[in-house]
């Protein structure tokens, strides 16, 4: 499969957005705030649920970019341990009332979380390298 390319502007796009980072794995050091041009990014390694067929499965390496970003807030992540890593489970848009404006937040593995204030959904993700074969497929427990 070619490289994935997807672009957010509202809420249902950023859903479709989070079920392909279902599962994406990052270091702490992946993740920026450049306060100055309001963009929020995370370097990750993303399971690639549209090839999980079979016996093996696949990862790529991808950025996703969240613009407009007013402010970033988070829960249970140390700055400073560079070498953590974390599962990011979802991507979730809570408005702030009838405007576009709002709370994009990341649910991460470990009771962690990213909020980002912002002024509207606008939100990239593409693929940057090329993919490699894994024997692991994330598994979720049965609800």
């Amino acid at each position: 499969m070619d490289s994935l390319k997807l672009l957010a502007l509202d809420a249902e796009d950023l859903s479709v957005v989070s079920a392909h980072l279902q599962d994406a794995v990052f270091k702490t050091d992946g993740l920026a705030y450049d306060a100055r041009h309001q963009v929020f990014s995370v370097a990750i390694n993303r399971f690639v649920w549209e090839k999980a067929r079979g016996k093996s499965f696949e990862r790529r390496r991808a950025v996703i970019a969240f613009k407009r970003v007013n402010a970033v807030r988070s829960l249970g992540i140390d700055r400073k341990d560079k070498e953590s890593v974390f599962s990011l489970l979802a991507v979730n848009f809570t408005p702030t009332g009838e405007g576009p404006d709002g709370t994009v937040e990341l649910v991460l593995s470990g009771n962690a979380s990213v909020a980002l204030d912002v002024e509207c959904v606008e939100v990239q993700l593409a693929d940057t390298g090329g993919a490699w074969e894994t024997s692991l497929k994330p598994r979720h427990p049965a609800v």
